[in-house]
């Protein structure tokens, strides 16, 4: 069995808007490392449709792309994509397939198929499958900015604290630490 890791760009205030984070190469590298070492990818519609927008076409050349934010782009074309959707069936991104049914048995099916492991990158689905108990481990890019806005990490709110163990932090040379943690149990 896989494990699921919530992996995802924040701020020092909790925002988790894409647009704050820095992005570079270095940034990238980062997380076309875990793309690497994962062996799926998990979003929720919102998160599909904004990825779905925009990698596609740098992975096909369409758009101008530094090499290593292709290079994200082209591992991410080829990774297998899962979305928990109710109000969208179709999703033609190569690799893509829907998770329809039980929340908790589809995604726990999902974990059981995918020994290298499960990337999960959307804020409310996160917040939905922890209160499932189904993340496992948390990879955060924290970057050193106050966006002073949301959306922010867990904005809905958890049922009880989660205590974490510290596995890892990983300053970048750009600013970001790389943060991971694993669930106490």
């Amino acid at each position: 069995m896989g494990l699921l890791t919530f992996s995802i760009n924040v701020t020092l205030d909790g925002c988790i808007d894409h647009q704050e984070g820095i992005a570079n190469d270095e940034t990238h590298a980062f997380f076309t490392h875990l793309l690497d070492e994962g062996g799926a990818m998990l979003w929720g519609r919102v998160t599909y449709e904004m990825m779905e927008s925009y990698w596609p076409a740098v992975a096909r050349g369409d758009e101008e792309a530094p090499p290593a934010i292709r290079e994200w782009a082209v591992k991410l074309e080829a990774k297998p994509k899962y979305v928990v959707s109710s109000t969208r069936s179709d999703f033609p991104w190569a690799n893509s397939h829907h998770i329809v049914g039980d929340l908790r048995t589809g995604v726990q099916q999902l974990k059981d198929a995918t020994p290298a492991g499960v990337l999960l990158g959307s804020g409310k689905l996160a917040t939905e499958l922890d209160r499932l108990d189904l993340i496992d481990e948390y990879m955060f890019l924290v970057h050193p900015r106050i966006a002073g806005h949301g959306p922010t990490l867990y904005g809905s709110g958890l049922l009880s604290t989660r205590r974490l163990e510290l596995v890892s932090a990983t300053p970048l040379r750009s600013g970001p630490v790389a943060m991971h943690y694993r669930r106490e149990r």
